[in-house]
């Protein structure tokens, strides 16, 4: 076993914070008074230059490991890949609960192991097997309640809502298979400042065009707009990127579960979306699909 004084105890409560941080992001839009897809980009825009500071400042740091510096397509991927996981998954929070559009959006994992099954012909173990076999039961058993309308949420059409955060997850595997073949030539800095301008970029005329407010009505709305970026993009992405550097890949899939039970419970707290026992056992059963799939891949 290993003793506790050579275990990462920070770098594992920075990992549960991370995951924390990003279950806060639907509640977050739903604070603001602006159509999602401008939250979304909003998210971006205010996080841009905090991370482009970043970026700048290790500069030196990148040269000297020999990360590129430049300018490449695969940096351009990975904008409009996250900017459609974001657009999609935004707007599916405006059909569904925030517990179910977190949920499903959680099915990543699953699209990149059937992309590297059917792509690569890579094969897996049983565990991985069961995992994902858990993990659509539990999905069936969380949105057959919806699909019913026994369950109502602002603007209704849940059903759709589910749909669109599962397409969400779609995009989030593109992103991260995308970000994966990346990380080999650029720094956390580079890539997350690239990624989140073109991402704020590729959203910017969606956002301008939907319906509802592109700008805060008053001056208060900028607050949830600013935690979105500071706490979801920066806090989120950059806190579990740092994480992941120094805790096992397994371990770090459990606990970034996290996320969606912290979206669950602020949800039910805040905007009292109250969750039935097949939701329940549903969203439980899709998690440790999730995470069986995860640790036998």
């Amino acid at each position: 076993m290993t003793s506790n004084k050579s275990f990462p105890a920070f770098a594992f409560a920075a990992l549960l914070a991370g995951g924390m941080a990003i279950g806060f992001a639907g509640i977050l839009m739903r604070l603001s008074d602006v159509n999602p897809l401008a939250s979304a980009f909003w998210r971006m825009a205010l996080a841009a230059p905090f991370l482009w500071a970043w970026a700048f400042a290790v500069r030196a740091q990148d040269e000297a490991a020999r990360k590129r510096t430049d300018f490449t397509r695969a940096l351009a991927l990975a904008g409009i890949y996250f900017a459609g996981d974001m657009g999609i998954w935004h707007l599916s929070l405006h059909y569904t609960t925030v517990a179910n559009a977190t949920l499903l959006s959680n099915f990543a994992p699953i699209f990149i192991a059937l992309w590297m099954w059917v792509a690569h012909r890579a094969r897996f173990s049983r565990i991985f097997v069961v995992g994902m076999a858990f993990a659509l039961i539990g999905a069936v058993m969380l949105v057959g309640t919806n699909a019913s309308g026994t369950t109502q949420v602002a603007g209704g059409h849940k059903l759709l809502g589910d749909a669109l955060g599962l397409s969400s997850a779609v995009f989030y595997a593109a992103y991260q298979l995308v970000i994966k073949d990346a990380r080999s030539q650029y720094s956390t800095a580079r890539l997350m400042a690239w990624s989140t301008t073109i991402t704020g970029l590729a959203l910017l005329p969606f956002a301008l065009t939907s319906p509802g407010n592109f700008w805060p009505a008053q001056a208060a709305g900028w607050l949830p707009l600013l935690a979105l970026a500071l706490v979801a993009q920066i806090g989120g992405q950059t806190v579990i990127a740092y994480a992941f550097a120094h805790l096992p890949a397994s371990l770090s899939s459990v606990s970034l579960l996290i996320q969606p039970l912290t979206a669950a419970i602020a949800a039910w707290i805040i905007f009292q979306e109250a969750i039935g026992p097949l939701q329940m056992a549903g969203g439980v059963l899709l998690l440790w699909g999730i995470y069986l799939s995860k640790r036998g891949s």
